[in-house]
C-alpha cells in the first residue's frame, strides 16, 4: 500500500531581516506572473528595475518590527501547526513555502525520503485567488513533474464556505472581541480587479452585482465573492447587525485598479464618521505575518488614531489554536480518504 503524507503550504518569508535577504525574497515573490501578471519584460522592468531598488530597505525595516527570537512569525506559526497536526494524524506532515525556504520542493523531498508517494497538499488560504491558491498548485505541479514524477497529489480546496471553518473563525473572533465596539472591520488582502476576471473560466463574473447573488458559476473562482461570503457567514454566527460591519481590502501595489474599498483610506476616515472604538480582523490569513502584525496592527492603528479614532483592537489570526488544528485535520483527512477510494 502506498504511503501517504501531508504538506502544509503557506506564502513564505525572507530568511532574515537583512536587506539582501528581503530583496531575494521580494524578487522571487514579485516576479511570479500570478502575482504581477505583466508580460515578463514589463514585469522585470517594474520589479528588478524599480521596486527592488527601493522597497527591500523599507520592507526590511518593517520585518524587523515583527521578527522574533524564533524568526519569521509566518514560518514558526506554520511549524507549530505542523507539530500539533502530527499528533492528530497517523501520516507524516511537512511544511513548504511558495517563496523562499523551506520550499515546496524541500517539503516534498522530506516526505518522499520517508517513503511517501501520495501527498495531500494544503494551501493555507481560505479563499481562492490567482496569487495564492492558483500559484501554489501551479508551482507544486512543476516541482512534481520535474523532481517527483511518481508521486500523486490531492489538493485541499479553498474552504471559505465550509461550516467547520466558519464556526472556527467565528468562535475565535467572539473570544477576542472587546465587550464594546462601534464597528468590526474585516480587512482582506487586496488583488487587482483584473485578477478576478482572469481567474474566472466561466466568464460570468460581473464585479457590479454577481458577488451578492446566491449562486453564480464564477463564485468558486471569485476571490471577492468569497471574502464577502466569509464575512456574511461569520457575522451571522456572531449575531452582529450588518451596519456594524465593514469589509475592506489592504496591501495594494502600484497604480492599477485594485479591489475597493481600501483598508488604509477607510481607517483614516472612520473617526470622522463617529466610529471611535474599532475591532479589526484579517480573514484572508490563517497565520499572523507582516501584513497583519505590521500593516494592520501597527500602521492601521496609527491611521485610525490619526483620523480621530480612540480605541483600536486588532484580532489575531487563527494561528495554532487547537480548534483550527482540528479543522486542518478534517480537511486533510477528507483528501487522504480519496486516495483509499481510488
Amino acid at each position: 500500500m502506498s504511503k501517504k503524507g501531508i504538506l502544509l503550504v503557506n506564502l513564505g518569508s525572507p530568511k532574515s531581516t537583512k536587506v539582501e535577504d528581503v530583496r531575494e525574497y521580494l524578487d522571487e515573490f514579485l516576479m511570479d506572473e500570478k502575482v504581477i501578471d505583466y508580460r515578463w519584460f514589463f514585469r522585470s522592468l517594474l520589479v528588478q528595475g524599480i521596486i527592488l531598488n527601493t522597497r527591500p530597505k523599507k520592507s526590511a525595516e518593517a520585518y524587523k518590527t515583527v521578527w522574533t527570537e524564533e524568526g519569521s512569525p509566518l514560518i514558526f506559526i506554520t511549524e507549530r501547526i505542523k507539530k500539533k497536526l502530527e499528533k492528530l494524524v497517523d501520516v507524516p506532515v511537512e511544511i513548504g513555502m511558495r517563496y523562499a525556504e523551506p520550499s515546496i520542493e524541500t517539503g516534498m523531498r522530506k516526505l518522499t525520503e520517508l517513503g511517501v508517494s501520495e501527498i495531500v497538499l494544503f494551501p493555507l488560504y481560505p479563499q481562492y485567488a490567482m496569487s495564492t491558491t492558483e500559484t501554489v498548485v501551479e508551482k507544486a505541479e512543476q516541482v512534481r513533474k520535474k523532481h517527483f514524477p511518481k508521486i500523486k497529489i490531492n489538493y485541499v480546496q479553498p474552504f471559505y464556505n465550509r461550516e467547520i471553518y466558519i464556526d472556527c473563525l467565528a468562535e475565535s473572533i467572539r473570544e477576542k472581541l472587546p465587550e464594546t465596539f462601534d464597528a468590526l472591520q474585516f480587512s482582506y488582502h487586496g488583488v487587482p480587479e483584473r485578477h478576478i476576471y482572469k481567474t474566472d473560466p466561466t466568464n460570468t463574473c460581473n464585479l457590479n452585482d454577481c458577488c451578492s447573488r446566491d449562486h453564480n458559476p464564477s463564485h468558486q473562482f471569485c476571490y471577492r465573492h468569497q471574502c464577502f461570503k466569509v464575512t456574511e457567514e461569520v457575522i451571522k454566527k456572531l449575531n452582529l447587525p450588518k451596519e456594524k460591519v465593514l469589509v475592506t481590502f489592504q496591501s495594494r501595489l502600484g497604480n492599477d485598479k485594485w479591489m475597493e474599498p481600501y483598508t488604509d483610506e477607510t481607517l483614516e476616515n472612520l473617526g470622522k464618521k463617529g466610529i471611535k472604538n474599532l475591532a479589526i480582523v484579517c480573514p484572508a490569513f490563517v497565520s499572523d505575518c507582516l501584513e497583519t502584525l505590521e500593516e494592520i496592527s501597527v500602521e492601521g492603528k496609527e491611521q485610525f488614531m490619526h483620523g480621530g479614532g480612540e480605541v483600536y483592537n486588532y484580532i489575531p489570526c487563527l494561528n495554532d489554536e487547537d480548534r483550527w488544528i482540528e479543522v486542518v485535520k478534517t480537511l486533510c483527512e477528507e483528501r487522504l480518504q480519496e486516495f483509499y477510494m481510488v
